[in-house]
């Protein structure tokens, strides 16, 4: 049996169909989104959530790295840092950090956290005061994948 084939399972007074798509859609993604994020508004209703980014540029005004993060539940979840490396080793990386945790900060966040590689940059966060709270072992075979928090006070 195909495993994207469609099946249908039922339950007393529910029909479901499970449904593999070959190219799942970002339609997709915002219908499975929209009862989750429904019911966590009706858990902290009164939750900020807003996008933070800091952009390092180029002589020429090109985006050339930086840091993406979202403000959620009073925390500040850094999804992306990168500094090329032709320009690491500069502090840029400690730098876009400590300003991230500053905006964090005065929208009222309590602490940060993100997630890492064991080929990424583990060592970098943890000199910035970031703990582990967590490992996936073997993410990918034969590495981790880190979740490391900080707390600001």
């Amino acid at each position: 049996m195909d495993p994207r084939a469609p099946g249908r399972r039922t339950c007393p007074g529910v029909t479901a169909e499970l449904f593999v798509p070959e190219a799942p859609t970002l339609d997709d993604r915002a219908a499975i989104l929209a009862p989750l994020a429904a019911y966590n508004r009706a858990q902290v209703p009164e939750t900020v959530r807003e996008q933070v980014a800091i952009l390092l540029k180029d002589e020429a005004g090109a985006t050339t790295g930086g840091l993406w993060a979202t403000v959620a539940f009073d925390w500040l979840v850094i999804e992306l840092l990168v500094v090329p490396e032709e320009l690491r080793g500069r502090d840029l990386g400690t730098s876009i950090l400590a300003r991230a945790e500053e905006i964090g900060r005065a929208k009222g966040c309590v602490g940060a956290w993100l997630d890492t590689f064991s080929f990424q940059a583990r060592g970098f966060y943890e000199k910035q005061g970031y703990a582990v709270v967590g490992e996936i072992p073997d993410h990918p075979v034969g590495g981790a994948r880190y979740f490391l928090s900080k707390r600001f006070g």
